[in-house]
């Protein structure tokens, strides 16, 4: 017999180690509806978690810090400098941010705001928080702030009218109507409530109060806002926060950005008030001064009977007028280092009164840099303890420059001492060449000459703490907001576009993982392409899935997909056996295990065949497990197994026909005990001789070859074909290796192979899904979704 024919028509071209990007779409795309079902079922998802997640608004500002300490004095003496600024220092603009980001600051703010007491109306499925003008009504608390600021309550209030409300502890259990506008008494103290308006809003809903201690509320808030420089080159610093109410967090930003700039305004003006302060105090003591001076003057006239006694010593005087001049100025500058030193000994730590006018550059530069480093230190000290390194570094600079500054006003009033005594030896000088002036013109010099110098002291006084006064009222903030606190009125979080992308991903990959996980633990044989990815054979066809109350053999009328596939697999068997010289054709069936559907083919194959004016004869020779007579619903008569027992039947006498078919058929017979030993008496191949004498076709029905040796005990008769029946989505892959073997080893002669089961709708290998006759059966939607 020749050798089997290669169907090279049938064989996939891909190479095994190239991925057919197309074949694995193909594969998934099979299972679109559980895809549709996974998209729909995260967006749904995604739609509920958009409709009940609170919105987060962001909102940003951006200020100026300004690098210069232009709103207060720049030295300690400036108020008696003409207001001369000897140059600022550069201030940090990371100590600004840390100033900013302060406790101190934040509560500030929450305590203005009352932001440690929220409102929140009670919904179906969430609260929503209210705020500002949306609250209906205002609380009026008649406890300490220590107390309140302690507090972590909640209770609800639900308005009854435009006049009554009800007060519901937190628990719900215990409830008391009041008046608005009544005095409450809770265990945490009294308050009263007034309502905003008249109207009927909120009635009948439950407002949450939520009462939270100052110190979390505090600590929430500085987390939330975030405070950046927005580049390391320039002073500009972002202020950014998100909320779920816009308006509250641009108020936050606002209040923070204005109290940071009141807080830098009262520090800068320390200098000026305590320079306002000495002023005075010195004003006062140089009032009295000048009024015993002046009684002085009016005294000695009156006394001496004096009018005008100038003219008499007026060419003396001229002479001596540049030397008086001079006492006078060094006078002046004597008691203010006397004033100034007195202070700097009694006011340790304390701002040194600015601009005094005091000749000594290097005490005023001293003075200055003791100022500006005493304003860093409190400005540090506010927001962070005592033991700061940068405070005890402060502390050992300021201490230096006291100690400079205190022995500069030593070394400065010695200087002056030496002047003055070396003026009045010039003016003594001169005094002693006045003879003629008369005693009482030189005593009422002397008074003069002491007016004189206290009445320019008062006034140059006088002018200071005006022009003191000036720079106190135009001290300037630190901070210039460039752009106010802003939000979108577009959530940023949570993000529509990003939510529902993140869904529809969802929805394609967990249907995908799915079916992956389906994929990856399924051994079962669902195409030819699993068979040849084991083995090579030639392919004859698929058979499809039978419909249910189906005709068990295939009719002349009958036109469906599983009609035709068995048209073509006897195409394909013709071809097969074209080169087979004998008139008759023997063709065996088999499969690895029971249940493959080996039964099925062999009787519809018979069929077609016969209905192509074939005669042909089916044998039963599965004699374990016979299943031709209830397969065709008809009584198991007399067969195979009694013939291979009694030598007396002839072969005629177990042929029967069929009358609901168009070929013969011998039964299997009895369930014999020992099958293998009668299949091998030599009894099978007289029924073969007669049957290849009388028929066109015989086809043998024979045992799954996994299972028991009998079809590789009939192997040996040669025959033809061996049809190896694959069943879909029901023989386990490891099982190929059975077929496998047997065809490698030629054991199975000419052996083809026959997927049955397959599934025409999935589209693979070579279904036959050709629109032949129409599924008229009503199927479960959801079955139909996840058939697989």
């Amino acid at each position: 017999m020749q050798d089997k024919k290669n169907f090279d028509f049938v064989y996939l071209d891909e190479d095994d180690d190239i991925i057919n990007f197309r074949e694995v779409f193909e594969k998934y795309l099979a299972y679109y509806k559980w895809f549709i079902v996974g998209i729909v079922a995260a967006l749904f998802v995604a739609f509920i978690y958009l409709r009940y997640t609170p919105k987060q608004y962001e909102v940003s500002s951006t200020i100026l810090i300004d690098d210069e300490n232009n709103g207060g004095m720049s030295s300690e003496l400036s108020a008696f400098e003409d207001l001369g600024v000897f140059g600022g220092s550069k201030s940090n603009l990371d100590n600004e941010i840390g100033i900013l980001k302060s406790r101190s600051l934040m509560e500030r703010v929450v305590k203005d705001l009352k932001l440690n007491i929220s409102y929140r109306y009670k919904g179906s499925v969430r609260d929503v928080e209210l705020y500002g003008d949306a609250v209906p009504f205002k609380i009026n608390f008649f406890i300490k702030d220590s107390v309140l600021y302690q507090l972590d309550t909640v209770f609800n209030i639900k308005k009854l009218s435009t006049t009554t409300f009800e007060l519901i502890s937190a628990e719900g259990q215990e409830s008391k109507t009041h008046n608005f506008g009544e005095r409450v008494t809770t265990d945490f103290g009294a308050f009263t409530i007034t309502p905003k308006n008249t109207t009927n809003a909120y009635l009948d809903e439950e407002i949450i109060v939520a009462i939270a201690p100052l110190e979390n509320v505090v600590d929430s808030y500085r987390k939330r806002v975030n405070i950046a420089a927005n580049d390391k080159k320039s002073s500009l610093v972002n202020l950014t926060m998100q909320d779920g109410i816009n308006k509250k967090a641009r108020e936050i930003i606002d209040y923070l950005v204005e109290q940071y700039n009141k807080a830098a305004i009262e520090d800068k003006s320390a200098v000026a008030k305590n320079t306002d302060v000495f002023i005075n105090d010195r004003l006062e003591v140089i009032s009295k001064d000048l009024s015993l001076v002046d009684k002085g003057v009016e005294d000695f006239k009156t006394d001496n009977k004096l009018t005008d006694i100038t003219a008499e010593s007026g060419l003396i005087l001229n002479t001596n007028n540049s030397i008086e001049q001079k006492i006078v100025e060094l006078n002046t500058q004597l008691k203010l280092v006397d004033y100034v030193a007195t202070y700097v000994n009694s006011n340790e730590k304390e701002l040194i009164p600015a601009n005094l006018g005091l000749a000594d550059e290097n005490t005023n530069q001293n003075t200055m840099q003791y100022n500006e480093l005493l304003l860093e230190y409190n400005r540090i000290l506010n927001s962070s303890g005592k033991l700061n390194p940068i405070l005890l570094n402060l502390e050992e600079q300021l201490s230096q420059l006291r100690a400079s500054i205190q022995q500069s006003l030593v070394n400065l009033k010695s200087s002056l001492g030496i002047s003055l005594k070396e003026a009045q030896r010039q003016e003594y000088r001169l005094n002693s060449k006045i003879t003629s002036v008369p005693k009482q013109e030189r005593e009422y010099r002397d008074i003069q000459r002491q007016q004189q110098i206290i009445e320019t002291l008062y006034l140059y006084l006088l002018e200071k703490r005006e022009e003191n006064a000036i720079s106190l009222a135009v001290t300037t903030p630190n901070a210039k907001i460039i752009d106010k606190a802003y939000g979108s009125k577009i959530p940023v979080s949570p993000k529509t576009k990003i939510v529902y992308l993140a869904a529809l991903l969802l929805g394609l990959l967990i249907p995908f993982v799915i079916i992956y996980l389906i994929f990856l633990f399924d051994n079962k044989v669902h195409t030819f392409e699993d068979v040849e990815a084991v083995f090579k054979a030639p392919i004859l066809g698929e058979i499809p899935n039978s419909k249910p109350g189906e005709a068990p053999v295939v009719q002349e009328t009958q036109r469906d997909g599983k009609a035709e596939a068995f048209r073509l697999l006897r195409t394909n068997v013709n071809f097969m056996l074209a080169d087979t010289k004998e008139a008759s054709k023997v063709i065996f069936v088999t499969s690895t295990i029971a249940g493959e559907g080996k039964t099925t083919v062999a009787i519809n194959l018979a069929e077609v065949l016969a209905l192509s004016k074939k005669k042909v004869l089916v044998i039963g020779a599965d004699i374990r497990k016979p299943k031709l007579a209830e397969y065709l619903n008809i009584p198991n008569k007399m067969g195979l197994s009694h013939f291979l027992i009694l030598s007396s039947l002839k072969v005629t006498d177990i042929i029967y026909k069929v009358e609901t078919t168009n070929f013969d058929l011998i039964h299997s017979g009895i369930i014999a005990p020992n099958p293998a030993e009668l299949l091998m008496n030599g009894r099978f191949e007289e029924v073969l001789e007669y049957a290849k004498a009388h028929y066109d076709y015989v086809i043998v029905d024979t045992a799954p070859v996994g299972v028991v040796t009998d079809t590789l005990l009939l192997s040996k008769n040669n025959a033809d074909l061996f049809i190896y029946v694959v069943r879909a989505n029901y023989l386990d892959k490891r099982l190929l290796k059975i077929p496998k073997k047997l065809n490698s080893e030629k054991r199975l002669p000419n052996m083809a192979l026959v997927m049955n089961g397959a599934d025409q709708k999935q589209g693979y290998g070579y279904g036959y899904g050709y629109g032949y006759g129409e599924d008229d059966s009503e199927k479960s939607i959801w079955k139909e979704i996840f058939k697989k």
